[in-house]
């Protein structure tokens, strides 16, 4: 397989071949960087060393994946556990940033390539290596978050992207693929392609691509029942959250990574957290996925209700505009901007008081939060209370209305912006 003819390399981060003869290539054993890991030894005539980076995926054997590539010609394979990494340093921001990108994606594949770059610079050094190849597409967010991560944290690496280089379409490379030896998951009748983490599961291909089919999620869905076979008994789980971020599970205190695990196990038996998301690149196209992140899906809706609890209604108005902002960043590769620093800033200092229990009810793809109870909690009781109390001066709310109405029945009566409105 030869390069396509119409990629030129413009980009001074893109290597050429001559300039190495060795490579790290990040490899998830899939059906991309398997048969990369094949077609730059004979492409670019060098050495590769394979990099498989654990961030808590369960479908994966690592040591399966290890012979794989030692089957396919890698020099050396290096298994690297980054799970605890991954979940006390980024997942607990997610958290309290209620990770959340158009409607029910938490960032795990976003999230996972800032911990696989930041590995990868690390290891890329150890070995000597000044080259990095991924398995990215053309048309992907990954090759913007692995290029650009890379060479921020070290801009003497350089970059090939064989995906973008060799032109073959996903049945195009399952072919290669058998004409070469190459195992792999994905067949004529399930060509989907999942990354995975800890933090979630993401489906592409095959019906999933086209809106206007429905996605056989019975023969897509690889961590959650579906609605439809979840539990027919409802489930109570309570989490307890410190500054944010959630320590134990039922009241037995956990790491976090292990923590999250053990909510997805919960979490997908009962079929919550599965989405179906029309999305918006950052190189403007406009696809679909299935997403499955039952774990981080109970764990951040409990945390937006403890916050709220909490917090004023000036600081929950303004969280949400900055979590949605902290979102959009982490999608669109901008982890290491300036600006992330400053709204991390804001995002702990708010949630050193989020602190609490927060009981969820798990049925039937539903997620829904019943009970908290909070010491910074700004309920009370006398105060919110329809019964009969003397806390609340009910005399003074007549003058706060028509001091607060003020400036819209003036300029109502000013100008019927109703008649405006509706008159045609």
């Amino acid at each position: 397989m030869k390069n396509q003819s119409n990629y030129v390399k413009v980009a001074s981060h893109e290597a050429k071949k001559g300039e190495f003869d060795k490579c790290l290539l990040l490899y998830s054993g899939g059906l991309d960087t398997s048969v990369m890991l094949k077609w730059i030894q004979e492409e670019y005539n060098c050495d590769v060393i394979a990099l498989t980076i654990n961030l808590g995926q369960t479908a994966d054997n690592l040591e399966e994946i290890k012979e794989k590539a030692l089957k396919l010609g890698a020099k050396n394979v290096i298994i690297y556990d980054a799970k605890d990494e991954f979940a006390d340093i980024l997942l607990a921001e997610a958290i309290k940033a209620n990770a959340d990108y158009q409607g029910g994606y938490a960032l795990s594949t976003p999230l996972g390539r800032v911990a696989i770059s930041k590995v990868a610079v690390k290891v890329a050094k150890e070995n000597n290596c000044t080259v990095i190849a991924h398995g990215c597409t053309g048309k992907g967010n990954d090759q913007v978050r692995f290029e650009g991560y890379i060479t921020t944290l070290d801009p003497k690496i350089k970059i090939i992207a064989p995906v973008r280089e060799w032109g073959m379409g996903r049945q195009e490379e399952i072919e290669y693929a058998k004409n070469h030896n190459i195992p792999v998951k994905q067949k004529a009748n399930k060509p989907y392609s999942y990354d995975e983490n800890m933090w979630g599961n993401t489906g592409e291909g095959g019906e999933i691509e086209d809106p206007k089919l429905i996605p056989p999620l019975k023969n897509i869905l690889q961590w959650c029942k579906t609605k439809e076979e979840a539990e027919n008994q409802e489930e109570i789980v309570e989490i307890e959250f410190e500054q944010g971020v959630p320590k134990k599970i039922n009241g037995t205190k956990m790491k976090l990574s292990d923590l999250i695990h053990k909510c997805n196990k919960i979490g997908a038996k009962h079929g919550v957290g599965v989405f179906h998301l029309i999305e918006d690149r950052l190189v403007g196209l406009k696809v679909r996925g299935v997403y499955e992140n039952p774990g981080a899906s109970i764990l951040i809706e409990a945390h937006k209700k403890l916050e709220k609890l909490v917090s004023t209604r000036e600081e929950n108005e303004l969280k949400t505009f900055i979590d949605n902002k902290w979102a959009y960043l982490t999608y669109a590769a901008k982890w290491y901007d300036p600006v992330m620093y400053h709204i991390h800033a804001f995002i702990n200092s708010q949630n050193k008081k989020v602190v609490g229990t927060v009981k969820i009810k798990l049925f039937k793809g539903n997620i829904d939060v019943v009970a908290l109870e909070s010491k910074y909690s700004l309920f009370d009781k006398n105060l919110a209370t329809f019964e009969k109390n003397e806390t609340f001066n009910q005399n003074a709310s007549a003058g706060f209305i028509e001091i607060y109405n003020l400036a819209q029945k003036t300029a109502f009566n000013v100008y019927n912006f109703e008649d405006e409105l509706y008159k045609n």
